[in-house]
C-alpha cells in the first residue's frame, strides 16, 4: 500500500479512536456525575487557575464559542460549582472561579476520569503507550511545520 493511503488510514483511524473515546467519557460523566464533557473541560480549565479565568479566555482555551460558554457557566453557578465576578471598575470583564464545591466536585471527575481512561487502553502494552506517544509527539511537530498562516 502506497504511503499516502497508509497516512490516510492513520488519520481516519485516530478520529474514529478519538470519536469511540469520546463518545464513551461523555456517557460516563453523564451517568455518574451530570456533566457534560464541556462542562468538565471548563471546570478542569478553572481547576488550573486559583485566580480564575476570563470568560474569553476559558472560550480560547476550550474552542467553545463566547456564547455558549455563557451557557456553560450560567449552569455552573446555578449548580454552585463556579461563581462571576467583576473585577475593578470594568463591567465589560467577568471572571469565573470555582468554588470549593467546584473544586471537590472537579478533582471527583478527574479521579475517575483518569480510571476511565487507563480502564479504556487497559489491553494495550506499556511500550506500546510509550510508542504511541512518541509516534504522536512527531505527528503533532510535523502537523505544526505544514500549518498555514492563514487564519
Amino acid at each position: 500500500m502506497d504511503s499516502k493511503k497508509q497516512e490516510l488510514r492513520v488519520w481516519l483511524r485516530m478520529l474514529s479512536t478519538t470519536k469511540l473515546i469520546s463518545q464513551e467519557i461523555r456517557r460516563r460523566l453523564r451517568v455518574e456525575f451530570g456533566a457534560t464533557l464541556p462542562q468538565f473541560d471548563l471546570l478542569a480549565q478553572l481547576y488550573r487557575e486559583p485566580e480564575g479565568l476570563r470568560l474569553g479566555e476559558i472560550s480560547k482555551r476550550t474552542m467553545v464559542t463566547n456564547g455558549n460558554i455563557t451557557g456553560l457557566v450560567a449552569r455552573l453557578e446555578e449548580d454552585g460549582l463556579i461563581f462571576r465576578e467583576t473585577p475593578g471598575d470594568d463591567r465589560r470583564v467577568t471572571v469565573a472561579r470555582l468554588t470549593e464545591a467546584g473544586r471537590l466536585a472537579f478533582a471527583e471527575m478527574a479521579r475517575a476520569h483518569e480510571l476511565w481512561i487507563h480502564e479504556l487502553m487497559a489491553d494495550i502494552d506499556q511500550s506500546a503507550v510509550s510508542t504511541l506517544i512518541r509516534t504522536m509527539d512527531q505527528l503533532q511537530r510535523s502537523v505544526r511545520n505544514h500549518l498555514s498562516d492563514d487564519e
